[in-house]
């Protein structure tokens, strides 16, 4: 065991080289350098989204996130639906684990293990994860439907952690979907899993790059606020994903979930960052420094939402999760 966790959870953090059984989900464009540093400083396993970077961007981000995390473990995230043209060369650059979403590319994984790195891979069945353990992931990601953000899969968690747990036999499990407390990491703990990843719960903090009304909205909002839809495909068409109910998703929904170009406010520009506009249906959710109307765009978010009462400092948030997760461990008999 380690820190008295279960010898399943130990065996994971073993492996990836950190104490705490969490992950800090990629969660795209809020992933920073200094939230995947202060996550695993702070003993978590830190996440960064490296789909569209081109290679000298991976390659610095890479070197950046090394600086942040202090020599700790942590993991850049690639969406296979995508070229990944930076993935070779953040190998390159010495990234230390790798997860693969959206896809599976046994070439990618032995290009991986090659270099050296840990290869996790996300899956949302039991054929799923197969195929992955068939490509030589060291670990999976059971991703039920109750995430946040773009979500791969159309079962829920519950349903599927024991599909995919199955197939795994000895390969660690993580789970992601819905959770935002110590006590649902727990109860996966509990389930069989090894650790679990929370995504939302970290876009509402201090070092994400998510515009404060979005943070806002975040923390006013339940479970029954989050919708699973395809409503903002602008950039990743076809994608199911989950969101907060909004304006353009209310009015999309009256007009009978038309097709682009005949959507309510097709083209409108709905908020701008910079130089850079974003027009409404566009799957970018709002960052610091964006203006115009934030409230009415792709405001990701998982079943989880509820449980996040304020905006943490990331590392407060590990170290709170952490304690809370020793004594749930310990009231359930799962240890610590």
């Amino acid at each position: 065991m380690t820190k008295g966790y279960p010898s399943h959870v130990g065996a994971f953090l073993k492996l990836i080289g950190q104490s705490i059984p969490i992950m800090q989900a990629p969660i795209g464009s809020a992933a920073t350098t200094a939230l995947a540093g202060a996550v695993s400083r702070a003993g978590a396993l830190g996440g960064f989204a490296l789909t569209w970077a081109n290679p000298e961007e991976a390659a610095s981000a890479v070197t950046a996130l090394r600086a942040a995390t202090d020599g700790r473990s942590f993991f850049c995230n690639f969406v296979l639906h995508f070229p990944c043209e930076g993935f070779d060369a953040a190998l390159e650059a010495g990234l230390p684990i790798i997860t693969l979403s959206w896809g599976i590319d046994a070439g990618k994984v032995a290009s991986a293990h090659r270099a050296g790195a840990l290869v996790g891979i996300q899956v949302a069945s039991a054929l799923g994860a197969r195929k992955a353990l068939d490509a030589g992931a060291d670990f999976l990601i059971a991703q039920g439907n109750e995430a946040g953000g773009h979500v791969q899969s159309t079962t829920p968690l519950q349903d599927l952690l024991p599909a995919v747990l199955a197939e795994a036999h000895r390969v660690p499990v993580i789970v992601a979907g819905g959770i935002a407390t110590a006590d649902s990491v727990a109860r996966a703990i509990a389930a069989g899993a090894a650790g679990a990843a929370l995504g939302t719960r970290f876009v509402a903090t201090v070092e994400a790059a998510a515009h404060d009304v979005y943070q806002s909205a975040l923390v006013g909002a339940s479970a029954k606020d989050t919708v699973f839809t395809n409503c903002f495909d602008v950039g990743w068409p076809f994608a199911m994903h989950r969101v907060l109910r909004n304006d353009t998703l209310t009015e999309w929904e009256a007009s009978g979930c038309p097709q682009a170009p005949n959507r309510p406010g097709e083209g409108d520009v709905i908020f701008r960052r910079g130089d850079e506009t974003f027009p409404r249906y566009s799957d970018t959710p709002p960052m610091p420094g964006a203006v115009g109307s934030v409230q009415s765009a792709c405001l990701y978010a998982g079943t989880g939402v509820g449980d996040i009462k304020a905006v943490e400092h990331a590392a407060e948030l590990v170290s709170r999760l952490e304690t809370e997760l020793t004594a749930a461990l310990a009231n359930t008999g799962g240890h610590p």
